[in-house]
């Protein structure tokens, strides 16, 4: 004979089975090449979405994934075939119809800033890659061409980027070191969008310490050589 415990269920009885949401990473890989901010897009291989262009992701693993970070990680490698650099996350969205193999579904985003020698293979669930500026994007949107709500998810890793930027946060795995100002301000220029006062651009990367010259480094052109600086060590030690 079953028992009952103060709350009127039996003592053997299976707890409530409630539904899970379907939990993936997703990575923006975001890089500066030919002046302009690109955004790395997959082309998938399966539904939903067939053929069309995406974010890398895949579907977190507990048995595999000890964080979020090393998920995306994880993801990046089997997608990409390449290791990732510098992570940040970016969001974490969810709703019943982001997807429809799930009737709930969240995605965690990171972003990722990639120099121009990062040259991905087609992995798991991927049959192409393709750099995509943002133009390029909002068009391949509006023809119905981007999975899931992909471009909303690579605007919120730019403005998440251009943020970093505007307040003068950067990462060395962002570009190569060593660099001149000049170069520095170009590519936050590319970043953000819009161009940046040298003079008030020089002041804030002192105020803020921001670089450190290279004893006796010079880069030689055709004009007068200009120092070369690397980014100070507090910059190094956040990104360790």
């Amino acid at each position: 004979m079953k028992h009952k415990n103060n709350t009127g269920s039996s003592e053997n009885s299976s707890p409530p089975v409630y539904p899970m949401p379907l939990v993936r990473v997703d990575v923006a890989c975001l890089s500066v090449a030919d002046g302009e901010l690109k955004v790395l897009l997959a082309q998938r291989a399966e539904e939903p979405y067939k053929s069309c262009w995406g974010l890398p992701g895949g579907v977190l693993r507990i048995d595999l994934d000890a964080s979020l970070e090393l998920a995306a990680r994880r993801v990046g490698r089997e997608r990409t075939q390449l290791e990732l650099g510098q992570l940040d996350q970016v969001a974490t969205v969810g709703g019943a119809d982001r997807d429809p193999r799930a009737p709930w579904a969240m995605t965690v985003v990171y972003r990722c800033l990639v120099g121009g020698d990062f040259a991905p293979e087609t992995g798991k669930r991927v049959d192409a890659f393709r750099w995509f500026t943002l133009g390029e994007l909002a068009q391949a949107s509006k023809k119905g061409q981007i999975a899931f709500d992909h471009h909303s998810l690579v605007m919120q890793a730019v403005a998440g980027l251009k943020a970093d930027v505007q307040a003068m946060r950067f990462a060395p795995s962002w570009f190569a070191e060593p660099f001149t100002v000049p170069e520095l301000q170009a590519f936050s220029e590319t970043v953000l969008g819009e161009p940046l006062d040298k003079v008030t651009f020089r002041r804030r990367l002192d105020v803020q310490q921001v670089i450190q010259p290279l004893s006796g480094q010079m880069r030689t052109g055709p004009y007068r050589p200009a120092q070369l600086y690397s980014l100070t060590e507090k910059f190094n030690a956040s990104e360790s």
